[in-house]
């Protein structure tokens, strides 16, 4: 369990980057899964997302959760559409005590997010295409929406390295059609490989959007007995893979 500095200060919210540890999941799901998109036995992880919730004392039905596409839609989470089972989205923010807002990960970055001006509370799902194509700018203006006088924090949770996060030149071209600016977000490799600095990608996005930042730094690739990670399990020959867990509500 890891925790955001800044965010531990605020006593109204509970929020947690939960680890791949202290579950009942097996093999290469081994052991906290709460993916419910992966082929996981659906049993573990509904025992799973039961540990997460008695870990920080929350009720599990009231864990919402999103069917994480890569994409960058943000949805308000309000009275009218509490009670969808899964809202189709990468990012989702609420002002509604009591209910738990999740963010499933392995690799990509979790960000979990409290603007301490309007007691609202927001989570994202910042894969490098949700991350290209606005999934950050997109949770702030939906901030905005809420109440355009804000004074966010977020907290980038772990995510791949950039000593780990290896791509092609085609990956790379992609950033670079978008901004020139890009570049320096990636380091050669080799003639034909760069490395990518993803967290760095999504930190600079929220600093230019005028929130505060805070990282729990860990490497989900190099950190195998700690995280998930999509890319190692590719890697490694294996058809699926487990997704780390993290959360926030208000309780106050």
């Amino acid at each position: 369990m890891y925790y955001s500095k800044n965010l531990k200060k605020f006593k109204n919210i509970k929020h947690c980057f939960f680890s791949r540890k202290g579950g009942f999941s097996k093999g290469i799901y081994q052991s906290l899964n709460c993916g419910t998109g992966s082929k996981d036995s659906k049993k573990n992880v509904n025992k799973n997302l039961s540990v997460i919730s008695k870990k920080i004392n929350i009720a599990k039905k009231k864990l919402s959760l999103m069917n994480q596409t890569h994409s960058n839609r943000v949805i308000i989470i309000n009275k009218k559409n509490i009670n969808s089972k899964k809202f189709n989205c990468d990012a989702v923010i609420t002002k509604l005590k009591g209910i738990t807002l999740g963010v499933v990960t392995a690799d990509c970055v979790p960000i979990i997010l409290y603007d301490i001006k309007n007691k609202s509370i927001g989570c994202a799902h910042a894969g490098w295409k949700g991350a290209l194509s606005g999934i950050i700018e997109n949770t702030i203006k939906k901030f905005k929406k809420l109440n355009s006088n804000n004074k966010i924090f977020a907290s980038v949770g772990p995510c791949i390295g950039n000593k780990s996060y290896e791509v092609d030149i085609n990956f790379y071209k992609k950033f670079i059609s978008k901004s020139r600016k890009n570049a320096s977000y990636f380091v050669k490799k080799n003639n034909n490989k760069k490395l990518f600095n993803l967290r760095k990608f999504v930190n600079d996005k929220l600093i230019n959007l005028n929130v505060k930042v805070d990282h729990v730094n860990h490497d989900t690739y190099k950190e195998k007995n700690r995280f998930f990670s999509y890319r190692r399990s590719q890697k490694l020959g294996q058809k699926d893979y487990g997704r780390c867990i993290s959360v926030i509500s208000i309780v106050s």
